[in-house]
């Protein structure tokens, strides 16, 4: 088995062959919207997004999407999604997160959707991290979702016990990283289609306390089902509250696309014991 991880995702696809690139083009870079043409030439024009950078960092670049017009934030605050798309993480991935939020989540949820940064033209690795980094990246991704969801904080009343990722393929390692650190102020992970490399992680014991929903295809012929499955295992044993669901249909958003999101995102929610007969 290939460490997509630590091997760049060209090198990996390489080792796939012409069918895992194909199936990556048609599911990730374009993932299967279950609405039709006519409809997504229009229905995100009501979604509020806001093109934003951290502060004065013109590499931090995000899409705040929500708040609608008017809408008070909830008494506790709102609920604050990071997302890391997957594929090579461009911004040409709002439309669809658009959709995500429109069709997904209440409207007391806020979307912070982070932009991937090309340090260098032969930059391969899409999100790097703290212990996988790039060459001369200014700050990791750790550093960049930690500075939104601040900068986020600063004009929005955020609810700090419903602060989660939303991540898939390229963005799940970093995900990962994200979650396994003392101070992280994410309480929840949303991870599909990805790989788990704890031996490119920090230590797995940090996971204790945190929620973690896998959504990974047994059909996967890019990002093995083995390795939900190890990340369920080990997860668990570390302290985590961990829900594995399988779908048909292989690497991608596949069926009922939303609704999928949905059903991740609500779990996430869920206090540990109503949560606790989860999928196994």
């Amino acid at each position: 088995m290939y460490n997509v991880n630590r091997l760049s995702f060209v090198q990996y696809f390489a080792a796939c062959g012409a069918l895992g690139m194909l199936l990556w083009i048609l599911n990730v870079a374009a993932p299967q919207d279950p609405k039709n043409k006519e409809a997504q030439e229009d229905d995100t024009a009501d979604v509020p997004s806001q093109d934003l950078r951290c502060g004065k960092k013109e590499h931090q670049r995000y899409f705040l999407i929500g708040p609608k017009k008017d809408t008070k934030p909830p008494k506790d605050g709102f609920g604050l999604v990071v997302v890391l798309p997957g594929g090579d993480g461009s911004a040409d991935f709002n439309k669809f997160i658009k959709r995500v939020w429109k069709y997904t989540v209440p409207e007391h949820y806020l979307f912070a959707e982070l932009v991937s940064v090309k340090w260098t033209p032969k930059q391969e690795l899409i999100w790097p991290t703290k212990s996988n980094d790039a060459s001369k990246m200014e700050f990791t991704t750790e550093e960049f979702a930690d500075a939104v969801i601040a900068e986020v904080s600063k004009t929005n009343k955020i609810n700090p016990a419903k602060i989660y990722t939303l991540s898939w393929s390229s963005g799940g390692p970093a995900a990962y990283a994200i979650s396994l650190r003392e101070k992280s102020p994410v309480r929840g992970s949303f991870i599909a289609m990805s790989v788990y490399k704890p031996e490119t992680l920090p230590p797995i014991a940090k996971a204790k306390g945190h929620a973690y929903y896998l959504y990974q295809s047994p059909d996967d012929k890019i990002c093995a089902f083995s390795f939900a499955e190890t990340a369920k295992k080990e997860l668990e044993k570390a302290g985590a509250r961990v829900s594995l669901e399988s779908y048909a249909g292989g690497h991608g958003w596949q069926g009922d696309v939303y609704g999928n999101i949905k059903k991740g995102i609500e779990w996430l929610a869920e206090p540990p014991k109503a949560a606790a007969g989860g999928k196994k």
